[in-house]
């Protein structure tokens, strides 16, 4: 599974989400590439899921991948259960 994490210059926020996924990813035992970036190249990157907050993903447009909205980017409840409802 490939999972991408996008902010506005792919140096913050998506930082901080990819960390908190990644933690949850491996207390799930699941194997994910998860890569931060900007949202610029979030209609065009390689993914199977894209998490990014709810401003931005209501702009990404992506053919193949899911576009998941996140409130609280930092709350590792949230990401198991986004993980849960989206990863299967």
């Amino acid at each position: 599974m490939r999972i991408v994490t996008i902010c506005g210059m792919g140096l913050g926020t998506s930082l901080l989400l990819k960390m908190t996924i990644e933690k949850a990813l491996k207390e799930k035992g699941i194997s994910a590439d998860v890569e931060a970036s900007d949202i610029g190249v979030a209609s065009s990157a390689q993914a199977d899921l894209i998490f990014t907050n709810q401003e931005f993903a209501k702009q990404i447009q992506h053919p193949t991948a899911k576009v998941i909205a996140v409130q609280n980017i930092t709350s590792h409840q949230e990401i198991m259960e986004l993980l849960d409802e989206f990863a299967n």
